[in-house]
């Protein structure tokens, strides 16, 4: 790898360097000896091992390297949550005029504060994030606070005056931006370890899939605690399943992307999106003259198991997608090319 060092800093994907092997006269038979099926699946860890051009002096945007910068991103991720329980505070202590100046307003503070969180830390990236999958984003949040009142009130033939916010999930996800930025460093950083120290691409996605899942499943542990704490305090609905099945489809579509899998994470979100506002949209388009039926799959679904089975099944079916595409993407090794200072 020596020889190849400056081939590996200029290349930007595996592939370059697997195209400069070659050409070097390197075979499936030399990668052999190397524990390596193949020229390509050497190219792929060479090119996680070694830190290109351009990147050295880059500021680190997935784990800093010192505790002070740890401790930075830590508060930078406490800061939704800490917004989000002062707007709901708001709504509680105003009526009216008031309370709806309070909502616009925090919902904009809760989302400048969301990226601030994002910007630093291992949920960063430095691909940058799409009109199309903030906005998504946008609207599956704010389905979690507002649409199972509207799916409810449209199945019963309202909405009549104001449905309620269901703000102890939305202050949940919020509160749930630091356990998620811990979740996701603990599995960078085990597996950045997993690379200095396994022998062949196999070896080190066997090591890290274990990783992933345990991260997965401490992040979900953690959101289902803070949904029992905030419904058990703001005398609310906890949402297991709707709030807990967006919280991972979230997480795992900002995992992916801070590791530079954007495209799968946008489908995901995009299509739960879609599910959810076609669901309000058959209900209320079920009110015209010989459209009742389109009505019938949404509402055989609530009687089953509530408003809060929509975003259950959609947001669960994005994130079981989305969790076994990250099982054959986030293990593999150059998923975690470093590109700066270890955490």
């Amino acid at each position: 790898m020596h020889r190849h060092r400056e081939l590996c800093e200029r290349a930007v994907d595996p592939l370059e360097i697997a195209a400069g092997l070659e050409a070097h006269g390197v075979t499936d038979r030399t990668a052999a000896r190397f524990r390596h099926r193949d020229v390509f699946s050497l190219a792929e860890e060479m090119y996680a091992r070694v830190a290109r051009d351009g990147e050295a002096t880059a500021p680190d945007a997935e784990t800093p390297a010192t505790p002070g910068k740890r401790a930075y991103w830590t508060v930078l991720a406490l800061v939704p949550g800490a917004l989000a329980a002062g707007v709901v505070a708001g709504l509680r202590l105003t009526h009216g005029q008031p309370r709806l100046a309070v909502a616009a307003s925090g919902a904009l503070a809760v989302a400048f504060g969301l990226r601030l969180a994002l910007r630093r830390g291992p949920l960063s990236s430095s691909h940058g994030t799409t009109g199309a999958t903030l906005a998504w984003t946008c609207w599956l949040i704010a389905y979690a606070l507002l649409g199972d009142g509207l799916l409810s009130a449209g199945l019963n033939g309202g909405p009549d005056g104001n449905w309620p916010l269901a703000t102890a999930p939305v202050l949940a996800l919020s509160l749930a931006c630091a356990p998620a930025a811990w979740c996701a460093h603990l599995f960078v950083s085990r597996a950045r370890r997993r690379l200095t120290t396994s022998r062949g691409l196999e070896e080190f996605a066997a090591s890290v899939q274990p990783l992933l899942l345990g991260a997965f499943g401490l992040f979900v542990c953690a959101l289902f605690a803070l949904l029992a704490l905030c419904g058990a305090v703001l005398d609310e609905p906890p949402a297991y399943a709707g709030a807990g099945a967006l919280g991972a489809l979230l997480l795992l579509a900002r995992l992916l992307t801070a590791r530079g899998f954007a495209h799968a994470p946008a489908l995901a979100l995009a299509a739960a999106g879609t599910l959810e506002a076609a669901a309000l949209t058959t209900v209320y388009a079920a009110r015209l003259p010989g459209c009742s039926f389109l009505a019938t799959p949404v509402d055989a679904l609530v009687d089953t198991g509530g408003p809060g089975a929509v975003p259950a099944l959609v947001c669960a079916a994005g994130a079981g997608i989305l969790l076994l595409h990250a099982s054959r993407t986030l293990t593999r090794a150059s998923a975690h090319a470093r590109t700066g200072e270890a955490p």
